[in-house]
């Protein structure tokens, strides 16, 4: 066994003296250390970084079979519909490759949107982690982007008109519109060219984007370490080691923590996959199951469930505004609404980090923003205007609110 041990630790040092893999280990996990009192709350992050790594996985098997192709085959159907339906039916195990990509992609959006709650919850865009905040915030809108180009792959009823109606959105832009429009379809209309620019985009472009910024989310929050729900930054109080007080290593306590969260969200994400992967309609739509007829409108065109909050403030500026369309509003207040997060950091005047210690105005405000973000709520207009109030008025609110003060160290509630 001491020769085994020697030839590794042989291996180890030849690796070392070419590659810094000890070094990071130490960096980033062993010798990394994070609060002791993080919650249930952050399981969400290391969830993410599951969900990326499942739909790589099952994206780079699906595009061995998938052919980005509009045109007819001798049946009468597309043949992107055509190779989707193959691998459901004939390619061994598709079905479940395919299903596993679609749960996936509302799985992620599931897992971030939780994951972004908590930095609202406890603060983890204030000082020092701006940008940290800011490469989540671009890591959410490549994730946007990623399911929008991936949405139109299927080449499906839905699929073709939802891509449409989001692309000719553009249209409404003063000036550049128009020709905006044509590049993105890369034709007059939606058609082969915008399909295989979607799959170049999704399979590609996007993700080589999307593995980048999570790079970057990685070390700048281990650069300044990990927010808690405290808000106390554990790295004030070292002892004499330099070792926080209020610190343990990430591997091994939160590495076996996090196999808790991932265990839990297999046993969901396998009921969804094995026994309702559409999801009610809601993660692959029924509609989508028809292959995309352009002269078929279907009756309800409407966008996948985690598009749906900023669909609504699209729908909610019905009127012009400067001599200029609704619709170019409409497509303003959308983009706004999405990118209004990244302002967080400058815009929140609290004394204080964690919704534990904030006072009755944040906690009211943030309950009533949640039920704004809720899809498909029956005061959207009226919502719609709050959801924006609600940033542009937190330097007030935010600075007015009684708050308790912070502890000095971090707490084991």
């Amino acid at each position: 066994m001491s020769k085994v041990n020697a030839i590794l630790q042989g291996t180890l040092n030849w690796v070392d003296e070419r590659f810094p893999l000890t070094s990071n280990w130490k960096a980033h996990l062993s010798e990394y250390y994070a609060p002791k009192n993080f919650n249930f709350w952050y399981f969400f992050g290391s969830l993410a970084m599951l969900v990326l790594v499942i739909q790589i996985v099952t994206g780079i098997f699906l595009t061995m079979h998938f052919k980005p192709d509009a045109s007819l085959n001798a049946s009468g159907v597309p043949v992107a519909f055509a190779s989707v339906e193959y691998i459901m039916r004939d390619v061994s195990w598709g079905w479940l490759i395919r299903y596993m990509h679609s749960t996936g992609a509302s799985a992620f959006f599931v897992v971030v949107y939780l994951h972004m709650f908590r930095g609202l919850l406890y603060g983890s865009y204030r000082k020092p982690r701006e940008l940290i905040w800011l490469f989540g915030i671009g890591i959410f809108l490549c994730l946007m982007g990623e399911a929008f180009f991936g949405y139109l792959l299927p080449w499906g009823q839905m699929s073709f008109w939802g891509a449409q109606v989001i692309v000719n959105l553009f249209s409404a832009i003063p000036v550049i519109g128009p020709d905006l429009s044509i590049w993105l379809r890369g034709d007059y209309v939606v058609g082969d060219a915008t399909l295989n620019r979607f799959f170049a985009f999704h399979v590609i472009a996007m993700p080589l984007v999307l593995l980048g910024l999570v790079g970057a989310h990685i070390i700048a929050l281990h650069e300044v370490g990990s927010n808690n729900p405290d808000g106390v930054e554990i790295k004030k109080k070292k002892d004499a080691n330099g070792i926080p007080l209020d610190g343990i290593p990430f591997h091994p306590y939160y590495t076996v923590k996090d196999i808790v969260g991932v265990v839990v969200f297999l046993f969901v994400f396998s009921i969804i996959v094995f026994f309702m992967p559409e999801g009610g309609g809601y993660f692959l739509e029924y509609n989508n199951f028809d292959p995309a007829d352009p002269l078929k409108t279907p009756p309800h065109i409407a966008p996948v469930w985690y598009f749906t909050p900023y669909y609504s403030l699209l729908r909610a500026v019905t009127y012009p505004l400067l001599g200029i369309d609704a619709k170019f509003w409409g497509v303003v207040a959308m983009g706004a609404g999405t990118l209004i997060f990244a302002f967080l950091p400058w815009l929140d005047r609290s004394p204080v980090k964690s919704i534990r210690y904030r006072g009755p105005i944040t906690k009211w405000l943030l309950s009533i923003w949640i039920v704004g973000f809720i899809p498909g709520a029956p005061v959207a207009q009226l919502l719609s205007v709050y959801y924006f109030l609600f940033f542009l008025t937190m330097p007030i609110w935010s600075s007015l609110d009684r708050c308790k003060p912070e502890p000095d160290r971090v707490t084991m509630k």
